[in-house]
């Protein structure tokens, strides 16, 4: 059976170098299509973001500006620990209309009866997260490199996965 991916652009377009997974999505969407597979800009549509991961996901690439202690423009890969559960008696996720937690979204997602088995997070290090629109110069030239990166996740992603009644692999 076919992997079911996600890859999920996030970020603030209007917060410079926090429009890097939005980039990144629309670049991906350009390329052709692979069975299985869906890319989407989410922004910062969190609520937007775990409603479609109910469909069911094998897997969610989210891609985002992630401040690190690298130069502007470094691109990481990272499978983060899965988060807590929201803790009973706490009221739940907190989810704000102006920007993304993909820790809330991944609550929220839990919260509905939801589940996805793995998230990696393709990141890049920001030079600004001022106010404005564009990327920064480090920024914009690792948006490809992303983008080649979540090319060779997907690849892996996408390989057979065995079940008891069927192997296929996307293409």
């Amino acid at each position: 059976m076919s992997a079911r991916v996600l890859v999920a652009g996030i970020g603030n377009i209007f917060l410079g170098d926090d429009g890097f997974g939005v980039e990144v999505a629309q670049r991906l969407r350009r390329r052709p299509a692979r069975d299985g597979v869906r890319v989407e800009d989410y922004g910062i549509r969190g609520v937007h973001l775990a409603y479609e991961l109910l469909d069911g996901y094998d897997a969610l690439v989210l891609v985002d500006a992630v401040p690190m202690d690298e130069p502007a423009g470094t691109v990481v890969v990272m499978e983060p620990d899965p988060p807590s559960p929201v803790t009973e008696g706490l009221g739940g996720p907190v989810l704000e209309a102006h920007s993304m937690d993909p820790v809330v979204v991944l609550d929220l997602l839990a919260g509905l009866g939801g589940t996805v088995d793995r998230v990696l997070v393709v990141g890049c290090a920001p030079a600004s997260l001022d106010e404005g629109i564009g990327l920064s110069a480090p920024v914009e030239g690792a948006v490809d490199r992303a983008v080649d990166a979540i090319e060779d996740l997907l690849g892996d992603l996408c390989a057979p996965i065995a079940r008891t009644d069927a192997k296929e692999t996307c293409p």
